[in-house]
């Protein structure tokens, strides 16, 4: 590979994660390693306990409710473990007993790992599965089978593996949605108002890996049940203000830094939606155009905009691609383990212009290996 600068690598990162930051936001961390503005002291080496802590834990639950639209009737938390925690604890706090089962939509491989860890606390209806069709597409509202006594409905609204993504919002509006916004959280405006717990890990929009947003109803949270490990139950860690143990300082601040490069650079979630759909649009052209030497895996109606997952024409050529990429400057291509093949994954922090080079080495590529 040839030589490039730390600047020219960050810029290029297409991984489905940890995903891109923004530059003015790096800049930023590197002052805050060696000292945050007004404090002195490194962020790796700040008390959680410290009242400067307390006030970067207040303004980000504001700012993301600000960006979210939300009132104060839902609260804001920032645990461990990642979206794979937040599989058992949704079930654990919400289906332990329940004679009713829960619903939960199938629609790719990490909705998939989500489905075992609910089965440990209780019954589980599966209201719709895409396995049949190899995970190509996502359902439309007739073909739901939606149950008005479920405890919840369970989806992820972006299958970075697969490349789909919910263009709408599923579900009854009298059964609560939890959703994992994983990987397309605060990329775009939505109805946030209509779901009762969204959770979402930082390290593909909104920061490095170590810490997960759950916002969640407070009408919920009153309705939790009283009888799961105090890490796991959310009325602790909303009691605790995200403190019950030390939390991860260092990633909540860098969440705090891209809530603010929303908010003050990006123009909010409108501004960054455009973004985004300018670089699917540019990297979805490229594929569409190819005449099939390119060959998206997701039904053009449901394609994500934060992952562009396609094949080649047999592994001997996409190894080629692979590694003609890595030459240009292009990392994180591979598509996941699980399925092989080609993913640009293009979150926030991507900029355009690394979208329009990538898409030009497509073409190129094409033209030559066709």
């Amino acid at each position: 590979m040839k030589m490039l600068t730390p600047n020219q690598l960050n810029s290029l990162n297409f991984s489905g994660g940890p995903g891109a930051l923004p530059e003015t936001v790096l800049d930023q961390v590197r002052e805050a390693i060696v000292s945050v503005p007004d404090v002195g002291l490194s962020i790796l080496g700040i008390s959680h306990r410290s009242d400067w802590f307390a006030s970067v834990v207040a303004e980000l639950e504001t700012n993301i409710r600000v960006l979210l639209g939300l009132d104060k009737g839902y609260r804001v938390l920032f645990l461990q473990g990642g979206a794979t925690q937040q599989f058992s604890m949704v079930p654990m706090n919400l289906l332990r007993g329940s004679p009713v089962a829960a619903q939960y939509l199938h629609t790719g491989y990490w909705s998939g790992k989500a489905l075992p860890e609910a089965r440990r606390e209780g019954p589980v209806q599966v209201a719709w599965s895409g396995e049949a069709s190899g995970f190509s597409h996502l359902p439309t509202d007739a073909e739901l089978a939606l149950d008005a006594d479920a405890p919840y409905l369970h989806y992820i609204s972006n299958e970075t593996v697969e490349g789909l993504q919910f263009h709408r919002v599923v579900g009854r509006d009298d059964v609560p949605r939890i959703c994992d916004m994983s990987s397309d959280f605060l990329s775009r405006p939505g109805e946030f108002d209509r779901f009762s717990l969204i959770y979402a890990h930082a390290q593909k929009n909104i920061g490095p890996a170590g810490v997960t947003v759950v916002v969640l109803r407070d009408e919920l949270l009153q309705k939790m049940r009283g009888d799961v490990p105090t890490f796991l139950d959310y009325r602790a860690q909303a009691d605790a203000n995200s403190v019950l143990n030390t939390p991860p300082v260092f990633a909540i601040y860098v969440i705090l830094l891209v809530t603010r490069w929303l908010r003050d650079e990006a123009g909010g979630l409108p501004g960054i939606a455009a973004k985004n759909a300018k670089k699917a649009e540019v990297l979805y052209k490229a594929l569409d155009a190819s005449r099939g030497f390119y060959r998206g895996r997701a039904a053009a109606a449901d394609r994500s905009l934060m992952n562009v997952v396609f094949t080649l024409p047999g592994s001997d050529v996409e190894q080629r691609f692979l590694d003609e990429a890595a030459d240009a400057g292009f990392s994180g291509l591979n598509g996941h383990r699980s399925v092989g093949g080609i993913r640009a994954s293009i979150y926030n922090g991507l900029e355009l212009s690394a979208a329009e080079m990538f898409a030009n080495f497509m073409d190129d590529f094409a033209r030559r290996n066709r």
